[in-house]
């Protein structure tokens, strides 16, 4: 599954647990990134089998000018195959990071060429959204702090509600926690 709840929110915190200001553990926490179909042991084996297989018709053509001739469009072709599946590789390197504490949810999303955002807000006026008519379907957002970020976006369709799901459980924790602040 492309994400992973590294605090899990069946494991909850004492009430009076301190916020992150207090220097208090996280609530929750999550991690999501995008499916791979290919990993990379199937890469170095798609590389060599198309290496092998554009050198068993060529062996036929070993000692005659045609050789040079077909030798190049071929590593080209085998090339592009390499070049193209480390583009799609490096542009899915994505990692969402949601951390929610009684007093502050942060959202962390590093994408590909370096790319960085953060969305931080206080979780009593966070709320999760699912759009049935969004860029794809049930498609999960976080709305608060005078922002809404979209959150798992490209996970796979049977994924987003569950994920919805406990992201509503996960802020129904937040908000039930008391925040305490000496002063």
């Amino acid at each position: 599954m492309p994400y992973e709840w590294i605090l899990h929110i069946d494991h909850p915190p004492a009430p009076d647990a301190p916020g992150r200001d207090e220097g208090g553990a996280p609530i929750a926490e999550v991690h999501l990134w995008p499916f791979r179909s290919l990993p990379k042991r199937g890469f170095a084996f798609a590389i060599g089998f198309a290496y092998v297989m554009f050198l068993i018709p060529l062996s036929a053509f070993v000692g005659t000018a045609a050789l040079w001739w077909l030798l190049g469009p071929g590593l080209i072709a085998i090339f592009g195959l390499w070049w193209f599946i480390g583009k799609s590789y490096r542009d899915g390197e994505i990692l969402e990071q949601l951390v929610i504490w009684p007093d502050m949810i942060r959202l962390t999303r590093d994408g590909p060429r370096r790319a960085h955002a953060e969305w931080e807000a206080n979780p009593h006026w966070v709320s999760v959204g699912r759009h049935a008519n969004g860029p794809v379907k049930d498609y999960v957002t976080l709305k608060g702090g005078g922002r809404e970020v979209e959150i798992g976006a490209f996970l796979h369709e049977d994924e987003r509600p569950k994920l919805f799901e406990e992201l509503e459980r996960a802020l129904v924790l937040a908000k039930s926690r008391r925040v305490t602040t000496d002063g």
